[in-house]
């Protein structure tokens, strides 16, 4: 019997609450009238079946939800005033909006709504659902707050700067000193997802904005609106005609929650899922030549890196420099990308992301381990150090860690692996208990300044970037990042980037090492899906079996 998740394959699915067989799993699991006639060999053409994790899902309301499954869910589900170019996500299209222009003041934009722009149930798309979308998310203060807060908006301000000029043009404005670009792309963000508003306040209950029902509900205008949510089983999405622009081409989107890879490529090579997300390199090749099945690779946001913690006092090494420079030459780069990790990801050394406008390309860095030792040697490091590596307790990450520690070990510092739960690790080095940790980073919105303003940004009021994390000091950094915030040239913009980038580079307790590539398998029938840098940019609307 193959465990995965929820999920139990055999002849039926057996657990302590469910005992349903496997023709009828779906008509039993998405209730009464679903009408599909189970979903065994073959999703009938209509409909859609995704094999993935949805245990990360917390709410699928857009201002809270902020997790991978969550922001995927919301760019089929929801839409934006303008969102980025699924093609080329460094260009803005608007997509509620028709058009957008500059307001009366610098840090003021005007946005001409779609005349035809309607949600899911009928209403049309109003002025007043924009401010009451980004108003009502600003003022929930749930996890994504904080890029809308980019803006210098607050609960209490927040109102003063979204106004309805006349029924079909609303006017945004912000006070912090960003320019009319970087506001652009904060509003791209998923927490900036428009919200039917009389939709929303129906379901309000106890002064709550909607918010417990949109934990399992929509109100958006995306392609898709949500038929059933059933937490750690099942998402179905229907297709929503009334969607501004091209209808999408199918019915009706089934993610099943699968927790278990292995199973999600069982799922997929029976045909009882038509795409398995987020396989392993031994999935993949347990599928490879395997007839009826497509695989496609799309690169991620998604950067690996090693931090230390400089804040620690037992280990004073953390601190030196010549420590985070010996140990950019003690990664095995090349062997950890093509070798252990099959090529799912490749080698990258900039925090920047391969994709994003101004990422730095250059590698310099590889396996030299007598330049370590010399360069520890130097220092006065080469005695024995030991530092313990916090690291998750799951594939690729201990793989990972055991490299590193052979190759930091032939240079004489010893790693000693601490394995835990993802949240165990993320807890310790949100206090700064830690002494060095191998972890990644996603970035929040399409900006540079996403990424740049937690690796490169130390605020002296305490805002816990990772550059606080590793306890860096860096003043003069920090004045240069804000300053890259601030610019409203674009290309002076980048420049100040690519600086940034070099800088964090060459001497940091950051060592970036490796940029994702995302990995699925499909049925050779799928066409039409597409999958973008960023973790919200998965579309569904042009898919076709």
């Amino acid at each position: 019997m193959i465990r995965g998740g929820t999920w139990r394959w055999a002849s039926a699915i057996d657990s302590s609450r469910v005992r349903i067989r496997r023709r009828g799993l779906l008509a039993a699991l998405l209730s009464a009238g679903w009408g599909l006639h189970g979903l065994c060999s073959a999703s009938p053409p209509q409909v859609l079946v995704v094999a993935q994790d949805l245990d990360d899902i917390v709410s699928l309301d857009p201002a809270e939800g902020f997790e991978l499954s969550s922001v995927q869910a919301f760019t089929n589900v929801y839409q934006r005033l303008v969102q980025p170019d699924p093609e080329q996500p460094a260009v803005l299209r608007p997509v509620l909006a028709s058009a957008w222009h500059q307001g009366p003041l610098p840090q003021t934009l005007v946005f001409d709504l779609r005349p035809d722009a309607v949600f899911a149930g009928g209403n049309p798309v109003r002025p007043e659902d924009v401010i009451f979308s980004l108003s009502r998310a600003v003022k929930l203060n749930r996890a994504p707050v904080f890029i809308l807060n980019e803006l210098g908006w607050n609960a209490d301000n927040v109102d003063r700067y979204l106004k309805r000029l006349d029924p079909h043009h609303v006017q945004v404005s912000w006070p912090a000193p960003v320019s009319p670009g970087f506001a652009l792309n904060i509003l791209s963000a998923p927490v900036a997802s428009i919200v039917d508003q009389r939709e929303v306040e129906s379901h309000t209950v106890l002064a709550d904005a909607g918010n417990r029902w949109l934990h399992d509900h929509s109100a958006g205008s995306g392609p898709f609106r949500i038929r059933r949510y059933i937490a750690h089983e099942a998402l179905v999405l229907d297709a929503n005609p009334r969607s501004p622009g091209d209808a999408p081409l199918l019915q009706t989107v089934v993610i099943r929650s699968v927790s278990d890879a292995g199973t999600r490529e069982l799922l997929v090579r029976v045909g009882d899922a038509d795409i398995a997300r987020d396989l392993g390199p031994d999935q993949l090749a347990a599928l490879q030549g395997r007839p009826g099945l497509q695989f496609r690779q799309f690169p991620s946001a998604s950067i690996h890196y090693l931090l230390f913690n400089t804040a620690n006092p037992a280990v004073p090494a953390l601190a030196n420099p010549a420590l985070w420079e010996a140990a950019r030459w003690l990664i095995d780069y090349d062997g950890l990308a093509h070798q252990l990790l099959k090529d799912q990801y490749e080698v990258h050394q900039s925090f920047l992301g391969k994709g994003f406008p101004g990422a730095l390309a250059a590698t310099p860095y590889r396996l030299d381990i007598p330049r370590a030792r010399a360069i520890l040697r130097a220092a006065g490091l080469d005695h024995g150090l030991t530092i313990t590596l916090d690291v998750f307790n799951q594939a690729p990450f201990l793989e990972i860690a055991q490299s590193l520690q052979a190759t930091f070990g032939a240079a004489g510092i010893r790693l000693e692996i601490l394995p835990a739960l993802t949240g165990e690790v993320y807890t310790r080095v949100r206090s700064r208990t830690e002494q060095a940790a191998w972890l990644y980073w996603i970035p929040d919105y399409f900006d540079a300044h996403s990424t740049a303003g937690a690796f490169a940004l130390n605020r002296e009021d305490g805002t816990k970037t990772l550059a606080w994390r590793a306890g860096w000091q860096i003043p003069q950094l920090s004045a240069l990042t804000l300053s890259a915030l601030e610019e409203p040239d674009a290309q002076r913009r980048l420049d100040l980037y690519q600086q940034i980038q070099a800088q964090v580079q060459r001497s940091s307790p950051f060592v970036i090492a490796l940029q994702e590539r995302r990995a699925l398998a499909m049925r050779s029938d799928v066409r039409g899906y597409r999958q973008g840098l960023n973790a919200d940019m998965v579309y569904y609307d042009r898919v076709r079996k």
